[in-house]
């Protein structure tokens, strides 16, 4: 296993993880195979581990680090490609869709190492543009990854599950040790693989409607549909879509989440 050594300190309050193992960069590398044809997008590149192993394919490469002190080593490192552009930014405020102006209808592939502390924001905030992404491969802290792939009825299927898989079929490809990176985290982490449905696969309903209805069905895990629907939906409603109003939220599957949402937008 080689190590890459930079000299750089990685920073608690960036959540830095760097990525050093080379087997697990080629695992990596391989999943997402990008090709010169590509416009992809890496979140967080840090040292630029990731970063060399994709690069060379030759494809439009954006990163987005929000590191100043790694953003001159990138530059030093990767400017000799010529589709090579690094932006200095938040990735919580980049935006994405800018990345397309100049390149008409070409998708973007989306990849990152994300630290835990921005993963899931950053997951909601990419489902939202979800039509000018082929594909997202993302290394998350393990539980997050068992959220983002959980079934109904699991203790792990909650809102980031139902909003995730309502826009994209999620595959979970393999774990990462902690070995793996420079500081070892004290947590597994996995990789994953999203890949956006067409509209005309996801479930029928408006997505703010089912984003209101998931976040008040789990505002309270541990009590029933009809104590976080209260002052929403009446048992009788409820009962009319043929829900259970003494069910809990993690019983109830997409399209049963659907019904409720086209069931608000009607009231």
């Amino acid at each position: 296993m080689a190590t890459h050594h930079s000299g750089h300190q990685p920073r608690k309050r960036f959540g830095q993880n760097f990525l050093r193992d080379d087997g697990v960069i080629e695992a990596i590398a391989r999943a997402i195979s990008p090709r010169a044809s590509d416009h992809l997008v890496e979140i967080g590149p840090g040292e630029g581990a990731l970063t060399a192993a994709l690069v060379t394919s030759g494809c439009r490469f954006d990163a987005v680090e929000l590191d100043r002190d790694l953003t001159a080593r990138l530059l030093a490192s990767f400017s000799i490609y010529d589709r090579f552009r690094l932006h200095n930014a938040d990735a919580l405020k980049f935006n994405f869709r800018s990345l397309l102006a100049e390149d008409g209808e070409a998708r973007l592939r989306i990849v990152g190492n994300l630290p835990y502390n921005i993963s899931t924001p950053l997951i909601f905030r990419l489902l939202e543009s979800t039509d000018l992404i082929t594909d997202m491969h993302f290394m998350l802290q393990k539980e997050v990854v068992d959220r983002l792939a959980a079934e109904p009825g699991s203790k792990d299927w909650g809102r980031l599950s139902i909003m995730t898989q309502y826009y994209c079929d999620v595959s979970r490809l393999f774990d990462v040790p902690p070995e793996a990176f420079f500081p070892p985290p004290k947590v597994q982490s996995a990789i994953v693989r999203l890949v956006p449905k067409a509209r005309e696969r996801r479930p029928d309903c408006a997505p703010e409607a089912l984003a209101t209805v998931v976040r008040l069905a789990f505002g309270q895990r541990r009590k029933t549909l009809r104590n976080n629907f209260k002052g929403t939906f009446s048992d009788a409603s409820l009962e009319a879509i043929g829900i259970d109003p003494g069910a809990r939220a993690e019983t109830l599957n997409i399209e049963t989440f659907a019904q409720l949402a086209r069931a608000l937008s009607a009231i």
